[in-house]
């Protein structure tokens, strides 16, 4: 990059992703503007098999005491850090999708003779349960995680925000405008949270962070 550019992350990034932008000479500003925290839940009335749409939601459930007991269930989730996550603690990952709408689609298609238990937090998406509702498939939801909008006012003018998450958007855009800025979003449906404030919207090809990152790069560089 010719010249520093100036970007902003909606999420403090890991050291190692930090690094990689700034080989590359980015001016890196970072807040967080959302917090997820782990809520009390009881393990009961559990189906024959369980789903998991993000990494919050596993690390939940890894922490109650009884988690080993779901061990013996088959798992559908969504991205693959969260299905990595999920293996390493021993679970069984039946399939995985990068988008719930996906994953719905595999579970009505292939699985929809099972029952399910989804572990959800309080701000996620009606995509899945609605999709599952419409085929008739039986599941339930326990809540095991909060998500809560930490919005701050950004003096700086940067020429790129990264989003990676809808509520981030929603967060973001209480006390902030977007201008002419490029938005480098994690997914689709982090896209779709920008649809009508800007056209300007590059999209991770996989929902990762490292996707984002290697846009950003392949952008500037």
């Amino acid at each position: 990059m010719a010249n520093p550019v100036q970007i902003l992350s909606t999420k403090i990034l890991s050291p190692l992703h930090k690094q990689e932008l700034m080989k590359y000479g980015v001016e890196l500003i970072e807040a967080d503007f959302i917090k997820t925290e782990n809520k009390p839940f009881e393990l009961k009335d559990l189906n024959e098999s369980l789903i998991f749409t993000s990494q919050n939601a596993v690390h939940s459930v890894l922490s109650h005491p009884d988690s080993e007991q779901l061990k013996k269930k088959n798992v559908y989730c969504v991205g693959l850090k969260t299905k990595t996550l999920l293996s390493d603690n021993g679970f069984n990952v039946v399939a995985y999708t990068g988008y719930a709408a996906d994953l719905a689609e595999i579970i009505t298609l292939i699985y929809g003779n099972e029952s399910y238990t989804f572990f959800s937090g309080n701000l996620r998406r009606d995509t899945l349960p609605e999709a599952l509702k419409e085929n008739g498939i039986k599941f339930n939801e326990i809540q095991v995680y909060e998500t809560t909008l930490q919005p701050q006012k950004i003096k700086a003018n940067p020429e790129a925000i990264l989003f990676f998450s809808p509520s981030g958007v929603k967060s973001y855009l209480k006390d902030n405008k977007i201008n002419k800025q490029i938005c480098f979003c994690i997914g689709d449906t982090t896209a779709e949270a920008l649809s009508k404030i800007t056209k300007n919207i590059i999209v991770a090809d996989q929902p990762t962070i490292e996707d984002v990152i290697e846009d950003v790069i392949h952008e500037y560089k």
